[in-house]
């Protein structure tokens, strides 16, 4: 299947605030929004849903991702994460678990609501990660 021309970062990014803007933080007040582009240029975007027992929160990151794969993606190219932090928030520990196993070779995009942003891969940020090769 032929590649289609990806959205521009830009694009992306904007996804990613929208989302966040449906963030269900009632505790933390961390809101955090991801979108997510498939090979096909398809956007996917998640928000962070916070639970009273913080162990069923679902962060943003993975509800774009599961989203993602239950309309059909099968290759998503990039990721991008948006909070309102000073200093860039990358993927938590389960997220960058989830999102190496779904899509390793996917270039994370981490941005904030003051115009700063990075550009790096996922495996710079998880450099030896647990997949199927061990099982």
């Amino acid at each position: 299947m032929a590649r289609v021309p990806s959205t521009s970062e830009t694009c992306l990014i904007e996804a990613a605030l929208r989302a966040r803007e449906n963030a269900h933080a009632p505790f933390s007040r961390f809101r955090v929004g991801a979108a997510l582009e498939d090979e096909q240029g398809r956007i996917f975007s998640g928000c962070n849903i916070e639970n009273a027992t913080y162990g069923l929160t679902v962060c943003a990151e993975r509800v774009a991702l599961f989203k993602a794969i239950s309309e059909g993606a099968a290759a998503i190219t990039r990721v991008v994460v948006v909070a309102d932090t000073h200093i860039l928030t990358p993927p938590c520990g389960a997220c960058r678990q989830i999102l190496w196993e779904f899509c390793p070779g996917a270039t994370l995009i981490l941005a904030n609501l003051h115009g700063r942003r990075e550009t790096i891969s996922l495996n710079d940020i998880f450099p030896r990660p647990f997949d199927s090769s061990f099982l």
